[in-house]
């Protein structure tokens, strides 16, 4: 394919380096051993009978919380041994946990653990562990565990109490019900996409009603909705998910739950790999980017490539820079596969527009200052000037303007918006990588930005502003760099 690259697979990112596994271990009717009487081992006795073990404490001198926790265990039993323990009461226990102060006594209980192939941890002494305990935000069957390892205890617990906050408490309604009714959707005849579909209708259900009790009728109503699209809960579909600017912060919650539930992502250059990291981790990545710097994909193989994954039974996601809506070429991507019968959706996303000016703290709209807003793009498709610019629109006072992808033409448009009256001196902001983390911001005049953007050479995706609503940020930008030449 002359002009175009040839689409490929995008390797996904390995697997960062992970401090600990994060594993959760079914206890339930198992012998757990604690060895030591202290409050810190009663509230781990506590947690392994929560899980359903079987705990068996050895102390001679056990705390009155631990008394107290034996009398009335929260979930299995928990038993009292008032001796000190030995190597025999290790076998066959499934965990093994020790309280101790001084360092010989955790190695000797930490030794005869590892001896008898039970994994230990001795209370806030790494060194002597082969697991740990993590802050918990406990919705069960829906359980979240928080790890630093060992690192920082109180800012696990500050992260829990956070998620305690967000995660509302009937999701643990929700999650037992996952639990009572998988055995009825695996027998309601639906196939296998048709069944993943109703474990998306559900998990829509209940991300926004986590309050209400679930009910038998919403297990029917969900098997109904699938067994109502007939031979379509088979089909593919095409989703194009806005990705925002680049802050994977700014992705809306839609975007995240189209990611979560892709099988294909179709994705662009503009698109940062931190958002990329909220997609399913067995989504097949694909980079179909365009970059005006070098040769590009094809949109017609984009719109073929996209509709025959769809063809196939794939939830397709194109994944865009900011919105999909703007300057992204949708109403191709809709077409084709509207063309070809595809089921076709539209996720939103924050523009990059956006983005710079909530970075930059100006108001597009400002109201003494912009009658309006109006984005325009720096090129045409052959990657020129566009021919039919506004220019009197451009040149109007009261009218802020948003320029995409100038990189080019900058120096054109510029010459020629100011010969159709813009007035050179308007202020105007380069914001590059907008709302992400390298973000490059560049002030002056219209007329002097051209020059100002080929002195700093960036890269990276760049927009422009221009209006009167850039003047005090120009300002405050320009001046300390006018006072040191001076």
């Amino acid at each position: 394919m002359e002009g175009s690259q040839k689409l490929s697979d995008q390797k996904p990112d390995r697997m960062a380096p992970l401090a600990r596994l994060p594993v959760f271990l079914a206890l339930g009717g198992k012998r757990a051993v604690i060895a030591g009487g202290n409050e810190a081992a009663a509230w781990k006795a506590e947690l392994l009978s929560a899980a359903g073990a079987k705990v068996e404490i050895f102390t001679p001198d056990a705390c009155e919380q631990m008394l107290a926790l034996a009398m009335d265990a929260p979930s299995s039993s928990i038993a009292i041994h008032p001796r000190v323990w030995n190597a025999v009461d290790l076998v066959s226990a499934k965990v093994a946990i020790g309280a101790f102060d001084d360092h010989e006594d955790a190695a000797g209980f930490a030794a005869a653990a590892r001896a008898a192939g039970v994994p230990v941890n001795i209370i806030d002494k790494p060194a002597f562990s082969d697991f740990a305990f993590g802050s918990i935000v406990n919705r069960s069957p829906l359980v979240i565990a928080i790890s630093t390892d060992g690192a920082a205890p109180i800012f696990a617990q500050a992260i829990r109490a956070k998620l305690e906050a967000l995660i509302p408490q009937g999701f643990a309604l929700w999650a037992d019900a996952a639990a009572r009714w998988r055995d009825a959707i695996k027998a309601s005849g639906v196939s296998f996409a048709g069944r993943r579909r109703i474990w998306q209708a559900f998990t829509a259900y209940a991300v926004t009603h986590p309050q209400q009790t679930p009910k038998e009728s919403d297990l029917v109503n969900f098997i109904d909705q699938v067994r109502g699209i007939g031979s379509a809960a088979d089909s593919g579909s095409v989703t194009l998910v806005g990705a925002g600017p680049g802050d994977p912060e700014l992705l809306t919650l839609r975007a995240v739950r189209a990611l979560q539930s892709a099988d294909v992502i179709l994705f662009d250059n503009l698109v940062s790999r931190e958002v990329l990291d909220f997609s399913r981790r067995e989504a097949k990545k694909m980079l179909v980017g365009k970059s005006g710097h070098g040769p590009s994909y094809k949109q017609s193989d984009i719109n073929a490539l996209m509709v025959n994954l769809a063809r196939n039974g794939k939830r397709v996601i194109r994944l865009k820079g900011g919105d999909p809506m703007i300057f992204g070429r949708a109403g191709e991507e809709i077409e084709a596969c509207r063309d070809a019968g595809i089921a076709v959706e539209i996720v939103p996303g924050i523009t990059a527009a956006q983005g710079a000016a909530s970075r930059l703290g100006i108001s597009l709209t400002h109201r003494e200052r912009a009658r309006r807003v109006q984005y325009i793009s720096g090129h045409d498709s052959a990657g020129s000037l566009p021919s039919d610019i506004d220019w009197r629109g451009l040149s109007d006072p009261a009218t802020t303007t948003v320029i995409y992808m100038p990189a080019k033409t900058l120096r054109e448009l510029v010459d020629k918006a100011i010969a159709q009256g813009l007035d050179a001196g308007t202020a105007a902001i380069a914001v590059v990588d907008a709302t992400r983390k390298n973000q490059q911001t560049i002030a002056g005049s219209i007329a002097e930005l051209p020059d100002r953007l080929s002195k700093a050479a960036v890269k990276g995706p760049t927009l422009i502003i221009v209006g009167r609503i850039c003047e005090d940020v120009a300002r405050r930008m320009v001046m300390p760099a006018d006072r040191a030449a001076s």
